[in-house]
């Protein structure tokens, strides 16, 4: 066992890393697959890091990013797009390949509970939600008129 997945003294072992979906071949199969398994990725990794955390730091509060994800996956126009986190901030592209095209706004769980919802690649705050559904709500109202499903890399050769 590695030192790094031992949980502290008196607290048992640490949960095993979840099975992911392979992002690689869902990713040559098309961009339908490279988005459902990434949010699949997703979802399992962040529930993961938070069981872990809870182990680790009992009482500490815990930034609400599994919450928003499951959230997030249930709309059905987000669904369709590639999710990805930075710094617990979960954004949407409409490519499944970087360099991403982020045209729905960011989602950032903050540590009180609420949720920050940001405009695209910007500090610029559009609102606060109490509940994860209210901020994918909110994202989904600021929603570009047309966006459609995420598309594989674009083709640089012509």
């Amino acid at each position: 066992m590695n030192s790094n997945d031992s949980a502290p003294v008196g607290h048992g072992p640490l949960p095993a890393r979840p099975d992911l979906p392979d992002l690689v071949a869902a990713h040559e199969r098309g961009p339908y697959d490279a988005v459902e398994a990434r949010w699949q990725q997703l979802v399992l990794t962040w529930q993961w890091h938070r069981e872990r955390h809870e182990l680790r730091a009992p009482g500490r509060p815990y930034p609400g990013i599994v919450p928003l994800l499951k959230a997030a996956r249930a709309e059905p126009t987000l669904r369709q797009l590639y999710p990805f986190t930075s710094h617990h901030t979960l954004c949407f592209s409409s490519r499944t390949t970087y360099p991403w095209v982020l045209l729905a706004p960011a989602v950032d769980p903050l540590i009180d509970g609420r949720f920050r919802i940001r405009q695209p690649r910007s500090s610029t705050v559009i609102g606060y939600a109490d509940s994860p559904e209210e901020a994918i709500a909110l994202v989904t109202a600021h929603l570009p008129a047309g966006l459609g499903p995420a598309v594989g890399p674009v083709n640089s050769t012509g």
